[in-house]
């Protein structure tokens, strides 16, 4: 079978599960497209101090495609104590600040720690512009910065009715041009697992990104999230999630990849404490005709947290892949 590129498009920890299941594919060419507007913790300390991109997410996506990925996880996702400056940090996100800022710009940063760790294919930053991400709710409220988005505060918030991005030194964002490059010669492009608003739409926004979608050859699919997150995809179905995607694009996805199991009792006791519900879906439903429809069990739920199994997730793409070759 002749090698298959591969962009991926998203951020956190659902990018790291499905990358972790990518890696190890034969024949394929993988590149990771990478939202850039994480703002808490360790991240959003030293983009605030130091006046750098976000590495976390990228971060994950590095250990996500090495080789070493268990071993360095514990050592670079570890946290300094001791020392007042560092403490808190992770020492991977200061090696990537130091690379970063040695190298003179974030991406030669994220390429020279992905040589060191043998990632295996290429890590991009969907924008190297720095930028706030808003929120604006259906009441006229604003809020900012992804993690306050992220962590909705109090018992009631009303729903996202849009997303933008507010750039810190410039009259305007644009998009880093490899992104440009490596979904015009795509295959396939898979986007998602991840929090709708914070994770997935931030990168779509970016100028440019969206009509490179609109343009490319690609097959686009989408992974539908498990469970629904309050503040952002409260009470969401299925097709809710495809809705709001596709109004982003401005076209239809190719394929749809959801999950068909639902977690124990006890699991779903302590999502729904936080206001979080388990996505369900219904094969029969003629919403779903017309796109490559793939309704399988791709559940995880060790250490009782919900998320895709990353084998049984890239086993299904390793199919659609297979299929079209």
């Amino acid at each position: 079978m002749a090698e298959k590129k591969i962009v991926t498009i998203g951020g956190g920890s659902g990018q790291f599960v499905l990358l972790s299941g990518l890696r190890d594919l034969p024949d394929i060419d993988i590149t990771a497209v990478v939202s850039m507007v994480d703002s808490g913790g360790s991240t959003g300390r030293l983009r605030d101090e130091l006046g750098i991109l976000p590495p976390g997410d990228v971060l994950k996506c590095i250990l996500a495609l090495s080789p070493y990925q268990n071993t360095c996880r514990s050592i670079l996702q570890k946290r300094f104590k001791k020392d007042r400056r560092l403490a808190g940090h992770s020492a991977g996100n200061m090696l990537l600040t130091m690379l970063s800022r040695y190298t003179g710009n974030f991406p030669a940063g994220v390429a020279a720690l992905a040589e060191i760790l043998d990632a295996k294919g290429e890590i991009l930053p969907v924008t190297v512009d720095r930028a706030t991400l808003v929120a604006e709710l259906t009441d006229g409220r604003r809020i900012y910065g992804e993690e306050a988005i992220d962590l909705p505060r109090g018992t009631q918030r009303e729903r996202i009715r849009d997303v933008f991005l507010v750039p810190h030194h410039h009259s305007s964002i644009s998009v880093y041009p490899p992104v440009l490059d490596a979904i015009a010669q795509a295959d396939y492009v898979f986007i998602g697992p991840g929090d709708l608003f914070t994770s997935i739409i931030p990168n779509l926004i970016v100028p440019g990104v969206r009509q490179a979608l609109l343009e490319t050859g690609a097959k686009i699919y989408f992974t539908i999230n498990i469970m629904t997150k309050y503040g952002e995809t409260h009470n969401f179905s299925g097709q809710d999630f495809v809705i709001k995607l596709e109004e982003r694009l401005g076209r239809r996805l190719d394929g749809i990849i959801a999950n068909s199991a639902k977690p124990a009792e006890g699991v779903l006791d302590v999502y729904r404490k936080q206001k979080s519900s388990f996505v369900e879906i219904c094969a029969s439903d003629s919403f779903w005709r017309d796109r490559d429809f793939h309704l399988l069990d791709v559940l995880d739920t060790k250490g009782g947290i919900v998320r895709h199994d990353s084998v049984k997730l890239s086993c299904i793409i390793q199919e659609i892949v297979s299929d079209s070759a």
